[in-house]
């Protein structure tokens, strides 16, 4: 597989968020050398009342425990928006070779926008970064799931 049909995976976890009223935001990782799925999760911080329980954390968490192991060679890891500096800083600890990302998140996001944590002296490891996969349907679904909740 490619890169825009494992984000078309995180696109599938993404919508799993929407409806549960989550906002929107898929994850997957992947063994880079069989391309198996080691792990996929959404957003469910509003109905575990975690603050941490961010898309990538989550499936950060799921594939630790299914490869039993706290780094993460070898995987990348496909998300449908930027991350977070704690995503980015979890990313980096897990040791995550390849990321990427489709919409970008200019307030939130702390991979291009904002701190860049990657390029800080406190970043640990850095993986490769590519971005804008499949960027119009990840931000469509962002827009429409905030336009929903504005109207509501």
């Amino acid at each position: 597989m490619n890169a825009e049909q494992y984000m078309h995976i995180a696109l599938k976890q993404a919508q799993k968020a929407f409806l549960k009223d989550e906002v929107p935001v898929g994850a997957v990782i992947v063994e880079n050398k069989t391309g198996k799925i080691i792990s996929r999760a959404y957003n469910q911080t509003e109905h575990s009342l975690d603050p941490t329980a961010h898309a990538e954390i989550l499936a950060i968490r799921k594939a630790c425990k299914k490869l039993k192991s706290k780094r993460l060679w070898g995987c990348s890891l496909f998300v449908t928006l930027e991350p977070c500096t704690m995503c980015a800083s979890a990313i980096s600890h897990a040791r995550i070779e390849n990321l990427f990302i489709g919409a970008l998140d200019e307030k939130g996001g702390a991979v291009i926008n904002s701190i860049r944590f990657f390029e800080s002296r406190i970043c640990h490891f850095t993986p490769r970064i590519e971005t804008e996969i499949l960027e119009k349907e990840s931000s469509e679904m962002l827009k429409s799931f905030f336009k929903n909740k504005r109207t509501s």
